[in-house]
């Protein structure tokens, strides 16, 4: 048997503890990867929930011809969920101009999903436009879409090819411009994207020139924006482009976009990761114990006003948003179907209800009234006190931030490339709710760190 010698006898010693000690850093690490996974996971999950199944009441009605003189638009909607404010923000702008035929169109699907958890009932399918059974569009406008790259949206990256072939005008609006990068339309191109994807995209897709700092870039018929509410630069400029510069002054000045007017500048900031962000990354890795929040729907609302409460909550990841409305559709304005949870219906418990684009309460339908007083809620109108000309975006970040704090707020205009000078922002400073759970899920990993040691201790006892 081989004597060792104190000092070798000293070395095991520390490496065995060593060797625990990084056993539960390890455990620790993985504790806190898996918690914030699942949570990401969760929070994606509640933004794009499965779509409904359509009723009879849901279907397809029958195809429209467009009429004499007008232009039409086709809104795509992914089959794996589109970004709300991409798709109806350009589906608004075109819609306000007589100019023009908006129609949505999705894959062979009763209803397609958008973030927040609002269900649409396309007028189209990408079938129905191949086959001539839906008119053959000049114009078509791509939102982001939950997985650009994947089987789900494959047919749709052909259709999108076939489309620009057939020499239609392509607006990429957001993410949007990823779901084109794959289809290779971008290549030898300049074009943009969300602030955050631009690296990334620039390091997978070196083919295209990318541009950050643009509200919107051009290159011959296709036309990509920045983040989100950019989408409606992109689509106005288009406008201008086929309808002339009146038509697109006429429409702007409607909309009342902050800051926005006919020959002003493209240039934005160039956004990048900051430590405000922090705020973002909290909520949706810790979604647990959040709000939700019922957004009541009326018949005739606003297609902006509606994306905008489901879209600020979306990509907050501060509450969840549910749809309800007398009826299981309701139309909007320009003729959009959306798909809720009729008030006879089984609905989820909800902390709050909302009811955008009405400024009193007799805007509001008498069956969504009675269902608010039923279950004990009070109908909050976030647009009861805007400002005539005040965009709808600025009264849901101001009740975003007054239900959870301003920090979110300016995170997620910052998100959305929406400005921030014109805001009127009061509530908590910082969202204390994730943090907590941020304290709560560190301590329980330092806990789980230490149980190696402990149990090795308790061992030699």
């Amino acid at each position: 048997m081989t004597n060792r010698s104190p000092n070798a006898v000293r070395s095991l010693v520390a490496l065995r503890r060593l060797a625990r000690r990084l056993g539960g850093v390890g455990l620790s690490a993985a504790w806190l990867a898996g918690v914030g996974a699942a949570g990401a996971a969760v929070s994606m999950r509640r933004a794009y929930p499965r779509a409904p199944h359509a009723t009879a009441g849901q279907s397809r009605p029958a195809a429209r011809p467009v009429p004499e003189g007008r232009l039409a638009v086709a809104v795509v909607l992914g089959a794996s969920g589109s970004v709300i404010t991409d798709a109806f923000g350009p589906y608004e702008v075109f819609a306000r101009s007589p100019r023009f035929f908006p129609y949505t169109v999705s894959a062979s699907r009763q209803t397609a999903m958008c973030s927040g958890g609002l269900a649409v009932v396309p007028d189209y399918s990408l079938e129905d436009v191949d086959a001539g059974l839906a008119p053959e569009p000049d114009v078509v406008v791509v939102p982001a879409v939950a997985a650009p790259n994947g089987k789900k949206e494959a047919p749709l990256r052909d259709w999108l090819t076939r489309r620009s072939e057939r020499g239609a005008h392509v607006l990429g609006v957001c993410n949007g411009g990823r779901l084109l990068a794959a289809t290779g339309l971008l290549d030898g191109r300049r074009a943009t994207a969300h602030w955050s994807a631009l690296k990334g995209l620039a390091r997978r897709r070196p083919q295209v020139d990318w541009v950050r700092g643009q509200r919107y870039v051009q290159d011959g018929t296709l036309t990509t924006t920045a983040g989100v509410t950019s989408g409606m630069f992109g689509a106005l400029r288009l406008v201008e482009q086929l309808a002339g510069a009146g038509e697109a002054q006429r429409v702007g000045q409607e909309l009342a976009y902050p800051g926005w007017s006919l020959h002003g500048p493209t240039e934005i900031r160039a956004q990048r990761w900051a430590p405000l962000d922090l705020a973002f990354l909290l909520a949706a890795v810790f979604p647990w114990w959040r709000p939700t929040i019922g957004v009541g729907l009326v018949e005739g609302v606003g297609e902006l006003e509606i994306a905008a409460p489901f879209e600020v909550y979306a990509s907050s990841f501060a509450a969840r948003t549910v749809p309800i409305a007398a009826e299981a559709t309701i139309t909007t304005r320009h003729g959009l179907r959306l798909v809720a949870t009729p008030t006879d219906g089984i609905a989820p418990e909800v902390d709050r209800l909302i009811v955008p684009g009405a400024h009193t309460t007799d805007q509001v339908d008498s069956q969504l009234l009675g269902w608010a007083a039923d279950h004990g809620l009070e109908v909050e109108l976030p647009n009861s006190g805007q400002a005539a000309g005040q965009f709808t975006y600025d009264a849901m970040l101001a009740d975003l931030a007054s239900h959870s704090d301003q920090t979110t707020a300016l995170v997620t205009a910052k998100s959305i490339e929406y400005p921030t000078e014109q805001l009127e922002l009061a509530g908590a400073g910082w969202p204390w709710r994730p943090t907590a759970l941020l304290a709560l899920t560190a301590t329980a990993a330092i806990g789980i760190g230490l149980a190696p040691a402990a149990v090795s201790r308790r061992a030699r006892r």
